[in-house]
């Protein structure tokens, strides 16, 4: 490599024939040119004839630097030069040291940064230089030197640790190293984050040693941080650092499967912090179990959803008589307020003849009675099979649980109860104590200004204390449960309302009630898994599946510790991101915390030398010198012949001559120029098309669109090929503007409102291959957000402005003697992903008044456009076992089918 000049050279031997150019030009100096011919005509001819020109003696010297310029490039191009072999190397004496983040937020970029660190160990290698590497997440590990073939093999083996390891753990052995190496050259490869405790250890790396060389990326980290499953929708925050980074982006949502429910755009708008908003119903939203954002590769762009984020449905019934007289002192306003922020709320109607049985008719996951007595007949029936299978009972106590005989609690109650405080007691109102280890509320701090002054006692008994989640500071049960069948029976011994205790108005309320619903299971999903509360929530939980640094969820490592019960910790060496417990009751752990934030560091002030961690990469010279002297070869060549007069050229000729010339060069130059013909992959894709039935749809411009459409349609192909004798070919993406569709039968055709609208070309070819008796299905996709009679949705508006000035025939819900609801199956609707969206169709002439059919039409009724919001290949989409991709809704097999059903009819 040339000192100053980032050039190598592969056979540098070579440069030894430049000596000879020196040589190469005395031989050439006195060489002359070729002499020029002059023809021999008769003598008298030439009598006295001066030549005008002659040739000279010795060669022009344009000529010869010409010559030699040929010569000196041969000779570079034969020893093989490099540009920027080695960007970054080091020619520094002593050890090398290679410090390298490995924590998640390296993962986005961590093939350079392998890159990185190989060029250094490359560079010191040939200079005899030994290195060392340091992965953040090693700790106090001794650090050991080795050759650079070892070091290299161990840089390769390293991959990124989910988490974010504390870079002072691994100060102790540095400073070992540094005092046992004098001072060695340090090559720190950072994230640029202010997390793990940068700074300090920046300054402390300028401690060990005077050169320290930073490399770290300029872009920025994105992660998320947090999800609520609100009312409405499902909000997930995104965080990314101060440095450059793009300003928008997407989220996706995944079920426990793996399969894609939908995907929320956020913009952070010069923040670092933004919101994606799923807006999604509630049963969807429930079966999301990952969030993670589309092209960020990394555990803390992923975001695990348990089934604590499930928004459930929770109905309460009040036993009080006075709630319309006093609304504010109900029990069912406190309950309300405590529940309102992580589960939907239904109370039992008023004028409802059976509140119990009302609400467990609407699928709730737990069900709150205030101060309810004997629940008597059927409704206590009901109420028993809910717990047995699954549900979670809570009651609270009052006037009328205390004086009536009740089985549906978790222990036996005696009758009365305690009076704190009263004129008739010498005790005063009771704390809370700590919660113990086995309860579900362990970790929650426990307000010094809650007090109890009436509870409903627990008769002892030998179970007493292990049914206890909570007890007052002498030592008497204030929340008791225990587990009926598969599910749970809670009981407060206090009122809902403010009359027994001030309870209700703590925070601590807020919370108890959360940990609670959270054990309960989401009756409304296909799949119920048993109630959480059947796990033992008292022990550890193992790990069970975790996220490695590139956010993959995996078989957990052999440092994976299994967590405390009620754990609320972000992700750390010991816990790492994933699902800890059994499969049925999972708990997940994030990499980062609710509250986190992203911080880029700030070097500047520590004197490191800084590079960049993109590598500038290796240029071979080798095709561009033997370009150039190809080039000058027929430059001297031309001028040879020109001088000879051999060669008598106008200037066009001479014109075209050099642009010959150079279009050789170009073809040898690197890369070469490859012309084909742009339209021969549409020409092949059409001919496949006209030989074999493809089934065909219109590129949206969304790669998450474009990709449903396409399994939709691959779906339908093969149910195609299996139930009828039509076996048609791939799905094919067409671009109306652009290609042929004549070609195609079917065009199926999403509409993405946020995309924009196709030119006008688009529409013409579009509406003609309908009028010429091809068929488009527009789909909206939007049943969930549609209403009768309501404003139109995005997509509607988008669908509208699309069609707006075509020869569009009049349209009409499908109706039931449309021949399309009888071509192979006999069918009622068109349901996909949903079944609740109005499929529109051509208009059929009205019946004739005697009863006789309809009219035959030339086109025997096959309408040229179908409308509809159902997202049919959603429904259509399947793997090869026939399952479905995607979640439907209300869902199950049955609705699969039907959508194949009606898509073979289409």
């Amino acid at each position: 490599m040339m000192p100053g000049i980032p050039v190598a050279f592969d056979f540098p031997f070579v440069l030894a024939a430049l000596a000879g150019l020196p040589l190469l030009y005395l031989l050439l100096r006195i060489t002359p040119p070729r002499p020029r011919i002059v023809p021999f005509p008769p003598l008298r001819l030439i009598l006295g004839l001066q030549p005008r020109e002659e040739t000279a003696l010795r060669m022009p010297w344009w000529l010869l630097l010409l010559r030699l310029a040929v010569a000196a490039c041969v000779i570079l191009a034969m020893a093989g030069p490099v540009l920027n072999p080695r960007a970054g190397a080091s020619a520094t004496g002593g050890a090398l040291l290679i410090v390298i983040d490995d924590g998640w937020p390296a993962a986005p970029s961590w093939e350079r940064r392998i890159a990185a660190a190989t060029r250094k160990i490359e560079a010191a290698g040939h200079i005899g230089q030994p290195a060392a590497i340091v992965p953040i997440s090693d700790g106090a590990r001794e650090i050991v030197l080795s050759d650079p073939a070892a070091a290299i093999a161990r840089l390769r083996a390293l991959t990124p640790v989910p988490f974010t390891p504390d870079r002072l753990a691994v100060a102790g052995s540095l400073e070992k190293f540094a005092a046992a190496h004098r001072k060695p050259e340090i090559v720190w490869i950072a994230d640029g984050l202010d997390r793990g405790q940068a700074a300090e250890f920046a300054n402390k790396l300028a401690g060990f040693s005077s050169r320290v060389t930073l490399m770290t990326d300029e872009e920025s980290v994105r992660a998320l941080a947090a999800a609520e499953n609100q009312p409405g929708q499902l909000a997930v925050r995104v965080l990314r650092d101060t440095r450059p980074a793009p300003d928008s982006g997407r989220v996706r949502a995944l079920d426990r499967k793996g399969r894609e429910i939908g995907q929320a755009a956020f913009g952070f708008t010069g923040a670092t912090a933004a919101t994606a908003k799923f807006e999604l119903p509630v049963e969807l939203r429930n079966e999301i179990f990952r969030l993670e954002i589309a092209g960020e590769r990394s555990a803390g762009a992923v975001f695990l959803l348990d089934e604590r984020s499930r928004r459930r449905r929770i109905g309460i019934v009040s036993g009080e008589t006075a709630d319309v007289a006093q609304p504010l002192l109900a029990p069912d306003y406190y309950l309300t307020k405590a529940i309102s922020p992580f589960a939907d709320v239904r109370e039992a109607k008023s004028s409802a003849a059976k509140p119990v049985q009302s609400l467990l008719d609407e699928h709730v996951a737990a069900l709150i009675l205030a101060d309810v007595g004997l629940v008597p007949g059927q409704a206590h029936d009901a109420l028993g099979n809910f717990v047995e299978s699954g549900g979670v009972l809570i009651r609270f106590a009052g006037e009328r649980l205390a004086g009536t005989p009740e089985d549906l609690v978790p222990v036996r109650l005696r009758r009365g109860g305690r009076v704190l405080g009263g004129a008739m007691s010498w005790d005063t109102p009771k704390k809370l104590g700590a919660f113990d280890r086995q309860s579900p509320f362990f970790g929650l701090a426990v307000p010094d200004e809650v007090t109890v002054s009436r509870q409903v006692l627990a008769e002892p008994g030998p179970g007493l204390a292990a049914k206890t989640w909570a007890r007052l500071s002498d030592g008497t049960p204030l929340v008791t449960a225990s587990q009926r069948g598969e599910g749970l029976i809670v009981l407060f011994h206090v009122t809902a309302d403010t009359t027994w205790s001030n309870l209700p108005l703590s925070g601590l309320f807020v919370s108890m009630l959360e940990r609670i619903v959270a054990l309960s299971r989401d009756s409304g999903r296909e799949t119920g898994a048993p109630a959480g509360a059947k796990n033992d929530l008292g022990q550890a939980l193992a790990p069970n599946r975790i996220l490695d640094g590139f956010g993959v969820l995996g078989a957990p490592p052999p440092g994976a510790t299994a967590i405390p019960a009620g754990f609320d910790g972000p992700a750390g060496p010991e816990h790492p991101p994933g699902y800890y417990g059994p499969q049925e009751g999972v708990i997940a752990v994030n990499a980062l915390g609710p509250d986190d934030k992203l911080a880029a560091v700030d070097y500047a002030n520590l004197g490191f030398a800084r590079e960049n961690l993109r590598e500038q990469g290796a240029v071979d010279l080798k095709p561009w010198l033997i370009a150039l002297a190809f080039i000058l070869f027929a430059v001297d060549t031309l001028t040879s012949l020109l001088i000879a007069g051999n060669l008598r050229l106008g200037r066009a000729r001479a014109a075209r001559l050099v642009v010959l010339v150079l279009g050789a060069a170009l073809v040898l130059a690197p890369g070469g120029l490859r012309a084909e013909p742009a339209s021969q992959p549409s020409r092949a894709r059409d001919l496949g098309a006209a030989l074999t039935t493809r089934l065909a749809y219109v590129r949206s411009g969304d790669p998450r669109v474009d990709e449903v459409a396409r399994q939709g349609l691959a779906g339908l192909s093969r149910v195609l090929a299996r139930r009828t004798s039509l076996i048609p070919g791939d799905p094919v993406a067409l671009d109306p503007a652009q290609d042929e569709l004549s070609f195609y039968p079917l065009l199926y055709w999403p509409v993405v409102a946020s995309q924009l609208q196709p030119p006008g070309a688009a529409i013409q070819k579009a509406a003609l291959f309908m009028k010429q008796g091809g068929t488009i299905i527009f789909d909206t996709r939007d049943a969930p957000a549609a209403r009768p009679g309501g404003p139109p949705t995005p997509e509607a508006r988008w669908l509208r402005a699309l069609l707006e000035g075509a020869d569009i025939p009049p349209l009409e819900p499908v109706p039931a003697d449309h021949v399309v609801t009888k071509t192979f199956y006999l069918i009622e609707g068109f349901p996909g992903r949903y079944a609740n969206g109005t499929t529109w169709i051509e208009a059929l002439p009205p019946a004739p008044a005697d009863g006789t059919p309809r009219p035959a039409r030339a086109g025997d009724s096959v309408s040229p456009i179908i409308i509809t919001s159902n997202d049919l290949a959603a429904g259509w989409a399947s793997d090869s076992d026939g399952e479905s991709l995607y979640p439907l809704e209300p869902g199950g097999e049955r609705q699969h089918e039907l959508a194949l059903r009606g898509g073979v009819n289409l």
